[in-house]
C-alpha cells in the first residue's frame, strides 16, 4: 500500500510500457514528466519513472496466484514494492497490432492487489489512431485490477508531435499534460480512503481472504496472542513428537519483553486474531520467527501472504531471509521451500530443528 496519511504527498509512478529497441517511449516519458514538473512541485507530488525495459520482468514465472500475494522471485517483490508505494499511475505507451505492448500487460498482471483502489492516466503515441486503441485495450485489463481510469489522456500522433525521437513541446501541449496530471491527483486524493482505515484503526489489508486486517503488534494484542501461539505451536509438538518448545513455554511477561527485540504484526480476521509473524535484522539476516496461523484459518493462504508481507519490510541492508521450523514439520519445511527457501544447517542449527534461508 501506498502512504495511509490523508495529507501525505502523492507519489505518481510514470510506467514506460514498452522495450522495444529505438523505443520513443522514454522521450516521451521524459517530455511528460517535465512539462508536468511545474504543477507537480506546486501541490507537492513526486513523479518516479519506471521504465519496464530497466525493470526487466521476465514473463510471468510466479507459481502462486498474484491475488495471494505470495512471491518466489525478487524481481517480483521489487516491483511490487515500486507499484505499492504509488497512490497513482501514468502508463505512457505505443499501439502494437491495435493493442497495448505485451510487456506492459506482463507488468500488469504479475501483481493484484498493489495496484487496486489507485488511479490511472494515459499517455500514449501512435500514428493514425495515437495509440488510442492501445488505451482501450489497457483499460478492460486495469479496470479488472480495481484500478480507475481518468477521463482526462494525451494522446500524441507521431507525424504532428514528435522530430528526431523528441516530443514538440508547445504550450498547449504541455498544458495537456499538467492537466491530466491534475485530475489524476484529484481522483488519487479522492480514492485514498478506499486504501485507509479510520484513524486509530488497523490498516484493512486485501488479502486472500475477506476481513484481514495486517497491524503491528499492541500491547493490547499480547494475551490473545500468546493463546494463538500455544494452539498453532501443540500441532508442532506432535510433528515433532516433543512439547520442549519454545513457543509452548513462553510466558506473557517474556512475549511483552521480545516486542523490544522483533517487530510483531498481528493479522485479524473479523476482528479475531488469525496470523502472526515476528522479524527482526541480525547481521544482514532478516530473521523470521513465530509464522502462525488459526489451524481452521490454514489452508487458505493466510500463511504465505503474511510471509510475504514480512519479507517485503526488510530493511535495505538485508542480504537474506532466515527461519526455522522443526526437523519433524515436513509441511512447514515443503511451504518454505515452494516459497523460494532451502535447507541450510550448519552446527549452529539447534537440535530437532532445521534452518532454512533465501537470498534476497
Amino acid at each position: 500500500m501506498s502512504s495511509n496519511a490523508s495529507n501525505a504527498p502523492l507519489n505518481v509512478l510514470v510506467i514506460v510500457g514498452s522495450t522495444r529497441p529505438g523505443r520513443l517511449g522514454p522521450a516521451i516519458a521524459d517530455w511528460f514528466v517535465q512539462a508536468a514538473l511545474p504543477a507537480a512541485a506546486a501541490s507537492g507530488v513526486t513523479l518516479d519513472v519506471a521504465d519496464l525495459a530497466d525493470i526487466g520482468l521476465p514473463l510471468l514465472d510466479e507459481p502462486e496466484h498474484p491475488s495471494s500475494g505470495v512471491y518466489a522471485h525478487e524481481h517480483t517483490r521489487a516491483w511490487s514494492r515500486r507499484v505499492a508505494a504509488a497512490d497513482a499511475f501514468v502508463v505512457v505507451t505505443p499501439e502494437y497490432n491495435f493493442g497495448m505492448p505485451a510487456v506492459l500487460k506482463n507488468a500488469f498482471d504479475f501483481l493484484y492487489h498493489e495496484w487496486a483502489w489507485k488511479p490511472v492516466a494515459f499517455v500514449s503515441y501512435g500514428n493514425t489512431s495515437a495509440g488510442t486503441r492501445s488505451v482501450q485495450m489497457a483499460k478492460q485489463v486495469v479496470t479488472t485490477l480495481k484500478m480507475m481510469p481518468i477521463g482526462a489522456t494525451v494522446a500524441l500522433r507521431l507525424a504532428d508531435s514528435v522530430q528526431d525521437g523528441q516530443v514538440l513541446r508547445s504550450t498547449r501541449l504541455d498544458d495537456t499534460a499538467r492537466g491530466m496530471l491534475l485530475e489524476l491527483t484529484r481522483v488519487a486524493t479522492a480514492m485514498r480512503p478506499l486504501r485507509t482505515a479510520p484513524e486509530g484503526e488497523a490498516a484493512v489489508t486485501t488479502g486472500p481472504v475477506d476481513g484481514l486486517k495486517l497491524a503491528a503488534a499492541q500491547p493490547d494484542d499480547l494475551a490473545e496472542l500468546l493463546v494463538l501461539q500455544r494452539c498453532c505451536w501443540v500441532q508442532e509438538a506432535i510433528a515433532n513428537d516433543t512439547l520442549d518448545l519454545p513457543p509452548l513455554r513462553e510466558t506473557l511477561d517474556e512475549l511483552r519483553e521480545s516486542l523490544s527485540t522483533w517487530q510483531v504484526w498481528c493479522v485479524r480476521r473479523h476482528g479475531r486474531l488469525v496470523a502472526a509473524v515476528r522479524a527482526r535484522l541480525h547481521e544482514g539476516a532478516w530473521l523470521i520467527g513465530r509464522l502462525m496461523v488459526a489451524p481452521d484459518q490454514a489452508g487458505q493462504g493466510i500463511g504465505g501472504w503474511l510471509l510475504s508481507h514480512v519479507e517485503q519490510q526488510a530493511p535495505q541492508e538485508t542480504t537474506h531471509y532466515e527461519l526455522f521450523t522443526g526437523e519433524g514439520s515436513t509441511g512447514n519445511i515443503k511451504r518454505y521451500e515452494r516459497a523460494g527457501y532451502a535447507l541450510a544447517n550448519d552446527e549452529n542449527t539447534p537440535r530437532g530443528s532445521v534452518r532454512l534461508i533465501k537470498k534476497r
